[in-house]
């Protein structure tokens, strides 16, 4: 979809394409008798750049943002202001970087179509989750006692 200028109707087509696979996780979820969730937990990535938006970080804060909460629309706000943003706007911030200039609006589009099919009120963002898990899990294959380590 690009990721320099990116105009309604392509955001549109962007949110459309991920509403397609996010409906049938959904839809398999809801079939496996899982209930809605009341909240959501985001970690990383796009969500750990709406919240150093949110908060109107300088520069990202791990320590500010690790455990904080947004509101669903802290959330649709921060899109809509990096949606209206250039890809050179986006990359001066503090919190994206020309790195994930390019991305953070995709990440935008996927998120905002979770909360459409998840319609939760806020979201707890961890900073962490995903690469602790995945450390934790591999530490497990190779038959180290987790709790031990981690105590």
């Amino acid at each position: 979809f690009g990721g320099d200028v990116i105009d309604a109707a392509t955001y549109e087509r962007m949110r459309g394409a991920v509403r397609a696979r996010l409906s049938a996780f959904r839809d398999r979820l809801k079939a496996a008798g899982k209930e809605a969730p009341r909240h959501l937990l985001g970690t990383s990535g796009t969500i750990t750049t709406i919240a150093g938006v949110t908060l109107g970080l300088k520069r990202y804060d791990r320590c500010k943002v690790d455990g904080c909460w947004l509101t669903r629309e802290q959330v649709r706000s921060a899109c809509r202001r990096l949606r209206a943003m250039s890809r050179e706007e986006r990359a001066a911030m503090g919190c994206i970087g020309r790195e994930r200039a390019d991305l953070v609006v995709a990440g935008c589009a996927i998120l905002e179509e979770i909360l459409e099919l998840w319609p939760v009120e806020r979201i707890r963002v961890a900073d962490r989750g995903l690469r602790e898990g995945i450390l934790t899990g591999l530490m497990r294959e190779d038959g180290i006692d987790v709790r031990a380590e981690t105590t």
